[in-house]
């Protein structure tokens, strides 16, 4: 019998934000929650150790990269991805098909930039009812991609929370092209269901919503997904072009989602894009973007976004942000990182990204205050 399940605290009386704790085998997810991506296994420039010790309740692995190295059964030979990687906490895996169609169209990132409008890879061969085959980036070898070779994977990585396999049109798309699309990824979710509960362990399955921005298709999705048996949400495809589009689409989406699960917004949690979602009611956010931002010298605090390389940074002997607890601030002056920086040294991306992190961290843990007070 599955430990995960979804426990409502509380709900706003301002909102449709909610402060909720998702159970699972390895811990509880307080939510909302932030869901830092470790692409390979491993948050970049930060170990899975100061991971746990940063209290972030559940990560984000991605099932194509893990696949194709060092291998999903490698992973499973470790004793899973828990042990492999040395995480005690939850984790959460992707299908696939997000990166394979990215080969093609481009990310989110893309989409928000409305660049996702052309192929940009040859990787992917071919896109059937069955699956879509594609060749690794590594050795140039032919995978099939199915939503049964993609449960099976996600099995053997282990995570605690895996996702159904779907397709991923860019926002371009013509209406018609969207609607096969559509229904595709529905029969592929169904697939993926039938699989995952033919060998559920003690894993949670997510499907993925879907409709582009189209109203009536995202309304029809949460309908057709929420008939069946998936153990929470998450809410994929294009997003739109810009961050209006897609908040305007999550408020027309966000009342036809259940709420006796979880859901989860899939590769969004920049700072303006949280202040706008977690009022709309979503539980969790997965991003590249604290750590990326780290890595480029981009420094969170609750004033704003603080550059390293800004004039001053150099002769600044205090810390990133007074009152910062953060193993970076507690432990360095802003004139140390800055030169850091600039002499190239590997250490800046490891302190800097810790405190992207924490800065993470402690903001969902002042959404979830202000949303148990009816502030939000």
């Amino acid at each position: 019998m599955s430990s995960f399940r979804f426990e409502l605290v509380h709900q706003s009386k301002k909102s449709r934000a909610r402060v909720g704790k998702i159970h699972t085998a390895h811990g509880i997810i307080d939510t909302p929650g932030f869901v830092p991506v470790g692409t390979n296994g491993a948050l970049k420039a930060v170990d899975s150790v100061v991971v746990d010790q940063l209290n972030v309740d559940l990560m984000f692995s991605n099932t194509y990269h893990l696949m194709i190295s060092p291998g999903a059964d490698v992973v499973e030979t470790a004793g899973g991805l828990h042990k492999f990687m040395n995480r005690k906490k939850p984790i959460i895996t992707d299908s696939g098909g997000f990166q394979v169609f990215s080969l093609c169209y481009g990310g989110v990132a893309q989409e928000l930039k409305s660049k996702g409008t052309k192929k940009q890879d040859s990787s992917v061969l071919k896109i059937t009812e069955d699956g879509v085959l594609f060749r690794s980036y590594r050795d140039g070898a032919k995978i099939l991609l199915t939503p049964e070779t993609s449960i099976a994977a996600q099995k053997k990585l282990g995570a605690d929370i895996i996702v159904s396999f779907d397709e991923l049109p860019p926002c371009h798309v013509d209406k018609k092209t969207l609607g096969k699309s559509f229904e595709r990824t529905h029969r592929w979710e169904k697939r993926s269901l039938e699989a995952h509960k033919n060998d559920p362990r003690q894993q949670a399955l997510y499907a993925v919503v879907h409709g582009g921005i189209d109203n009536d298709l995202r309304r029809k999705s949460a309908e057709i997904l929420g008939a069946q048996d998936f153990d929470g949400f998450g809410i994929g495809g294009s997003v739109g072009k810009n961050r209006d589009e897609m908040i305007t689409m999550l408020k027309k989406l966000m009342p036809h989602i259940p709420t006796e699960r979880p859901n989860h917004l899939l590769g969004i949690a920049d700072l303006g894009s949280l202040e706008h979602c977690i009022p709309l009611g979503i539980d969790t956010f997965d991003s590249a973007h604290p750590t990326k931002c780290a890595r480029h010298g981009l420094l969170f605090t609750w004033q704003g976004t603080r550059r390293i390389y800004k004039a001053g940074s150099s002769t600044d002997f205090g810390p990133i942000e007074s009152g910062c607890s953060c193993y970076t601030c507690q432990n360095y002056t802003t004139a140390y990182l800055h030169h850091l920086f600039k002499a190239h040294e590997l250490s800046a991306f490891s302190l800097a990204s810790i405190h992207n992190v924490h800065h993470m961290v402690e903001r969902m843990k002042a959404y979830r205050a202000a949303i148990l007070e009816d502030k939000i």
